[in-house]
């Protein structure tokens, strides 16, 4: 017996919805919305066609690895104000369509090498307002060709590899103000490379400061200019250490000199004293 078109669009429908809408979650279209809800855990299944799935205002501290290989059609995943420390090595390796994730408000210390390579359709990626962001792997977001906006803003971050930015050809807009940056001679590269690559870092450059060292503490990072970086280039000649291996020559004769009279000092005071002991005797 032949299904009537109406059923075959019915089947149809049911096999790429799959799973039903989780509890405590709320489902329209394409659009899953677990946010707020105290889950300390991801919900086990989704329907199949899940494209925007937010878990913000959580308190979830891990991802079980491969959760995402069964929904191909996530554009958009929220994880924000979550407890995540890590994802799971080839979280994103189905997520081929994945263009917009956000790690906000976590608890992250470092992003690792490779850490979406995956996601390679990624158009923005926040990882802002993680307080212990200390450090960001030279390759933490290699292959993200298409990346537009990264946002870095509000970490611990005292200094960012140039070779993790170098990779990303699409980048437009760079958020990295609220960090402790260490504006010495290693930063001069990264501010030359903002200046020249970045067409816009425009929304927070106010609030990128230098938090080190002591001369230039509270000044903001884009004020920087050549001049800040003068002595970082400065280099000695051939009579610079001719000079220098005297002055260390002259010391090293002054301090022989001076403990030798002090050593005839020393001798002659013990010889008096006993001189005159042996008078009183």
């Amino acid at each position: 017996m032949l299904l009537s078109p109406l059923l075959v669009a019915a089947a149809a429908a049911l096999a790429g919805a799959g799973a039903s809408c989780p509890v405590l979650c709320t489902c329209r279209g394409q659009a899953v919305d677990c946010s707020g809800q105290r889950l300390f855990s991801v919900p086990p299944e989704l329907p199949l066609d899940t494209g925007n799935l937010s878990l913000a205002h959580n308190r979830i501290a891990s991802i079980p690895p491969g959760y995402l290989a069964c929904y191909a059609e996530l554009r958009v995943l929220d994880l924000r104000n979550n407890s995540l420390a890590e994802l799971p090595a080839g979280l994103f390796l189905a997520a081929t369509r994945l263009a917009h994730l956000d790690l906000s408000y976590n608890n992250f210390s470092h992003v690792a090498a490779d850490m979406f390579l995956e996601a390679r359709g990624l158009v923005r990626l926040d990882l802002s307002h993680n307080p212990g962001l200390r450090k960001v792997h030279p390759q933490a977001f290699r292959g993200l060709a298409q990346l537009r906006d990264l946002d870095l803003s509000y970490g611990a971050l005292g200094a960012l590899s140039l070779e993790a930015l170098e990779g990303l050809p699409g980048l437009v807009t760079l958020q990295i103000g609220g960090n402790p940056w260490v504006c010495g001679c290693t930063m001069e590269p990264f501010l030359k490379w903002l200046r020249s690559r970045v067409q816009r870092c425009s929304s927070d450059s106010q609030l990128a400061e230098c938090r080190a060292p002591p001369e230039v503490e509270g000044a903001p990072l884009f004020s920087l200019t050549e001049e800040s970086f003068k002595a970082c280039h400065l280099t000695l000649t051939l009579d610079d250490y001719l000079f220098i291996a005297f002055v260390g020559f002259v010391v090293s004769i002054a301090s022989v000199a001076t403990n030798f009279l002090l050593g005839i000092t020393a001798n002659c005071c013990h010889r008096w004293s006993k001189a005159s002991e042996d008078e009183e005797i």
